[in-house]
């Protein structure tokens, strides 16, 4: 299993905690200096790609409407929920690994909210974006 670092506020939580929100899918406790994969379990699909590329993004919801869906697409299929059964309250995060095994860096993001809103933005290059902002 190809393992990547935890973005640096995830490395202060404890792996069970991780796991219990959906953030991390591995063994519920890891020796100091081990790297882990995090990444929501709603889209741990495929093999990650075959590259050095960090695609963790910490998406930031600032609509002030709660997300419901997260949706990313590098080929223009919607592919899994990120939030799987999570919900995206305004003005909180969470940090997503957005890989299809593709080895593209470019997605569209689509997010859903709970007044039935869509907001959808396209050529995220999510190897070079640590943090993305969905705004009105």
């Amino acid at each position: 299993m190809r393992r990547t670092a935890l973005p640096p506020l995830s490395r202060a939580l404890p792996l069970a905690v991780l796991a219990a929100v959906g953030l991390f899918s591995g063994p519920a406790s890891a020796e100091a200096g081990d790297r882990v994969v995090a990444r929501p379990a709603a889209f741990a699909i495929g093999d990650p790609s075959d590259d050095d590329y960090n695609r963790a993004v910490r998406v930031h919801n600032q609509t002030g409407w709660t997300m419901i869906q997260l949706y990313a697409s590098s080929d223009g299929n919607q592919g899994n929920d990120l939030l799987g059964t999570k919900t995206l309250s305004p003005g909180l995060s969470v940090v997503v690994t957005i890989d299809d095994g593709s080895g593209a860096c470019r997605y569209a993001l689509r997010a859903e909210f709970d007044n039935g809103q869509t907001l959808q933005r396209s050529g995220i290059n999510v190897c070079q974006v640590a943090d993305y902002y969905f705004t009105r």
